[in-house]
């Protein structure tokens, strides 16, 4: 079993770090708080589903009834039935399996939720669950099936009938049988009964993990732009007073200010050329105006994730007594705590955001390949122009990501159908958005690197050498890891090499 020093505790919240860390190997600890919750919530749970009310047998959703729009129908008696009588009908996923990124971070996201011990899952359920993240196991999930409003049930089904040692899984990147990836790995299948499968599979956890892993993948990326449009304007030799204090102050946007001001200290030292017109193209001119408004809204969406990590989603809940002397009734209380609207709205805002900052990209190196534009740096960044075509491939794969990116970003969350015989009568589709803006986050992540390379092009084709040191730091860590591009190659590991580098300079 592979393991690692990383260690994740599910007591607390959740952050964005730890599920990235959650690709590969990483400790996951129960703690003994969270035993404790866990078998409360366990207790707690088993009372009120073997005890009655005034009208006879106590009734809790999926532990004595069926499911969705069968709710007014007896599940089935035998526990382990009704675990199958919970996952058997959700293996309805179509289309190609997850990124192992995603499928790996629901999990964690779902193994935390559970340790609040509101679920009342029993504690072997979330122990095993911790154990996965030691080894490289990875349930094989369908991308297409959730509505996200009762949870993401289907592709949570997926998961929780490969950690059973049903469907499919992977090991080290390998995909097989899942019963063999869990001997492969030394797991053992898990045994639920009805209201452990239920609880697995009854949260927005997908949604949320795609959601904060797009998140931190377009928040990189707009501290790479600052820092790739600062370098644009110094090669070019612009004025830097877009940026003045006052201008930005007087916007009365708190975002652009405080871009404006990471932008002023990046130029510091930069010596304007002179030759510039008097007022920039918008791609530089208003660039701190549209990156700061970029923040401002991902300062919202940091909001949502972080409520998102740090809360309960699942349906019913097991509430313990409650009330200033702890007199309050213990209880089970139905309700939509797996209704995913909050990152529904925050993935269709966040996409926004997305198609934005590629516009801003694919623009700056459209500009910087045009010598009507640039400076008189000869087209494309060619030393021999016609004989050779420097960033033309680039800029074509640019116009292609932009357009791709554009096409995504229709809100999901506008998107509702009824489904379910009208028991989910209203829907958020925030799966849906979350995984779209997943993509169109990595699809900005290679237009930061295109718009790199070509600036790294630039100073080998004539531009100037940067006049503010940070500016003159990021070129230089560009030039050690990339050739000039001299004669033609192919440049896709380019790209793909500035990016990761920029992204790693630009993570805190």
């Amino acid at each position: 079993m592979l393991t690692t020093t990383d260690t994740v505790t599910l007591t607390g919240p959740l952050d964005p770090a730890a599920l990235r860390r959650a690709a590969g190997p990483l400790t996951v600890t129960v703690d003994a708080a969270a035993r404790a919750r866990l078998d409360r919530g366990r207790r707690l749970f088993c009372t009120l589903r073997d005890g009655h009310d005034g009208d006879g047998e106590r009734q809790i959703y999926g532990a004595t009834t069926g499911f969705g729009a069968l709710v007014g129908y007896a599940g089935r008696a035998d526990e382990a039935d009704q675990c199958d009588n919970t996952l058997a009908h959700l293996g309805a996923g179509q289309g190609p399996d997850l990124p192992r990124d995603i499928v790996r971070a629901a999990l964690l996201v779902r193994a935390r939720s559970l340790a609040q011990g509101l679920s009342g899952v029993s504690t072997d359920v979330v122990e095993r669950l911790a154990d996965m993240f030691a080894t490289t196991f990875t349930p094989a999930v369908p991308r297409y099936g959730s509505v996200g409003a009762s949870g993401d049930l289907i592709p949570l089904a997926y998961a929780t009938q490969a950690l059973r040692g049903r469907g499919h899984a992977y090991v080290d990147g390998r995909r097989m049988p899942a019963a063999d990836a869990l001997t492969a790995t030394g797991l053992r299948p898990l045994a639920l009964d009805g209201r452990d499968a239920l609880a697995l599979v009854n949260g927005t956890s997908v949604t949320t993990a795609a959601l904060a892993l797009a998140h931190a993948t377009v928040r990189t990326a707009l501290r790479t732009l600052t820092e790739l449009t600062c370098l644009l304007a110094d090669l070019l030799g612009c004025d830097p007073g877009f940026l003045d204090a006052g201008l930005l102050t007087a916007y009365g946007h708190p975002g652009a200010a405080d871009t404006g001001a990471r932008m002023r200290a990046l130029l510091a030292g930069t010596a304007p050329s002179g030759t510039r017109p008097l007022q920039e193209p918008y791609s530089i001119r208003c660039s701190p105006q549209l990156l700061g408004a970029a923040e401002d809204a991902l300062r919202y969406v940091d909001t949502v994730v972080a409520a998102d990590l740090a809360g309960v989603s699942d349906n019913p809940l097991f509430l313990p007594e409650s009330g200033p002397d702890g007199a309050g009734e213990a209880r089970a209380v139905h309700g939509g705590n797996f209704f995913g609207q909050p990152a529904a709205f925050a993935a269709d805002l966040l996409a926004s955001v997305t198609a934005q900052l590629g516009n801003l990209a694919e623009r700056q190196l459209d500009l910087l390949v045009d010598p009507a534009r640039n400076g008189g740096l000869p087209p494309m960044l060619a030393i021999e122009p016609g004989i050779q075509h420097g960033m033309q491939g680039v800029q074509l794969a640019t116009t292609a990501f932009v357009a791709e990116i554009r096409r995504n970003a229709t809100p999901a969350a506008m998107q509702s159908l009824p489904t379910n015989l009208h028991n989910q009568d209203v829907v958020p589709f925030g799966t849906q958005g979350a995984l779209r803006a997943h993509d169109m986050a990595e699809l900005l992540h290679l237009l930061c690197g295109s718009l790199a390379l070509g600036l790294r092009q630039a100073v080998h084709v004539g531009a100037r050498r940067p006049t503010a040191p940070r500016c003159g730091d990021i070129l230089d860590t560009l030039i050690a890891a990339i050739d000039p591009v001299d004669p033609d190659r192919p440049l896709d590991e380019d790209v793909r090499t500035a990016a990761r580098l920029l992204a790693t300079r630009a993570t805190p």
